[in-house]
């Protein structure tokens, strides 16, 4: 960290996002309604929403929900119309970009996404280069809600991991710390001034944050995988209506779907956001579902996200506590209740 700590103050914001908009496409959390958060493109007329967590993780920047992967293009051969090729052009597409205003949760989802798409063998290259190409200024949390469980997935609202740049909320803004040459840049900004006399207010900010560590995961995944019997899982999401909801607000859900998309003698491939809750997820061309009930899919769910997935990436969790699933879940299924059950059950 090159840089000083700087200060930010609150009504310089939109002026800093507008300068950074002239080279940067810039997201920040918008009121999008009443009661919903969004990561949008921020514009002159955005009402920013940066005091409470957004409704949804800014993954959509990275993972697009609907993406074009390729186009494609079949040429007859004229002396032998049995014979054709086909032409393929990838639409690989990254701009610059700034992420305004995350929390360390959802940095941490990307965190997650980084172990799935950006590391081993396979890499996605759509993925990779949009990570590259941006930049991102998360808040750390001085209020976390009620429905957060961040520390008990080995996070935290102070976390640092995978920021560019760091602000914690300070008198009249927000203390500004760089983390990498890329955060380093951005505060440069002449909306960054000195910032002294406000570090010790943002070392005290973060050290009041009390976030109890409510859940002992250390040995679930052993405990998921004892509870295969759908018993358990049938009378913990008796009430569960397989909406799907949680998937889809989750930062660090990653199942997707391709379809080639035909239109004459050409088309294009389509990947989209997909859903574990869903029946046809896992339905086969044969007619057969391995995984027919709602019990059976959140039995996966769970088990991907503290069994699967900690069992292949070195412990970590699938999971970042960002607590999401609760708020927006139609029947009020709370994630952690069932930890704590299937706790009891081990």
């Amino acid at each position: 960290m090159s840089t000083a700590g700087r200060f930010l103050a609150t009504d310089k914001i939109p002026d800093l996002l507008k300068r950074l908009g002239t080279q940067y496409h810039v997201y920040a959390p918008v009121q999008a309604s009443d009661t919903t958060v969004l990561f949008q493109e921020f514009n002159e007329e955005a009402q920013l929403a940066l005091e409470r967590e957004a409704t949804l993780s800014p993954k959509e920047v990275f993972f697009p929900q609907t993406e074009r992967l390729l186009t494609y293009t079949y040429q007859k051969d004229a002396e032998d119309p049995k014979k054709s090729s086909i032409q393929i052009e990838e639409t690989l597409e990254a701009s610059p970009t700034v992420i305004f205003g995350t929390r360390p949760c959802d940095v941490r989802g990307l965190a997650i996404f980084d172990m799935v798409f950006n590391q081993g063998q396979w890499v996605d290259p759509y993925y990779r280069a949009r990570r590259e190409a941006t930049t991102i200024v998360t808040i750390l949390c001085t209020e976390p809600e009620n429905t957060c469980f961040c520390t008990s997935v080995d996070g935290g609202p102070a976390d640092t991991q995978g920021s560019d740049v760091l602000l914690t909320p300070v008198t009249g803004g927000y203390f500004a710390e760089a983390v990498t040459e890329k955060g380093d840049g951005i505060l440069q900004d002449d909306a960054f001034v000195p910032g002294d006399d406000k570090a010790q207010e943002a070392r005290e900010a973060r050290d009041k944050v009390a976030l109890e560590r409510e859940l002992d995961l250390a040995r679930t995944p052993q405990t998921i995988l004892k509870l295969f019997s759908t018993d358990f899982w049938e009378q913990v999401t008796a009430k569960c209506i397989s909406c799907g909801a949680c998937t889809y607000v989750c930062p660090t859900c990653y199942c997707f779907n391709i379809t080639d998309e035909d239109a004459g003698l050409g088309g294009e491939r389509i990947r989209t956001w997909d859903s574990c809750m869903f029946y046809h997820y896992t339905l086969e061309a044969s007619g057969h579902n391995p995984r027919p009930t709602k019990a059976e899919r959140y039995r996966n769910r769970v088990g991907h996200k503290f069994s699967y997935h900690p069992s292949t990436y070195e412990g970590t969790f699938g999971c970042t506590g960002c607590g999401r699933c609760i708020k927006v879940c139609p029947v009020s299924l709370d994630i952690r209740q069932i930890l704590r059950e299937a706790q009891v059950h081990e």
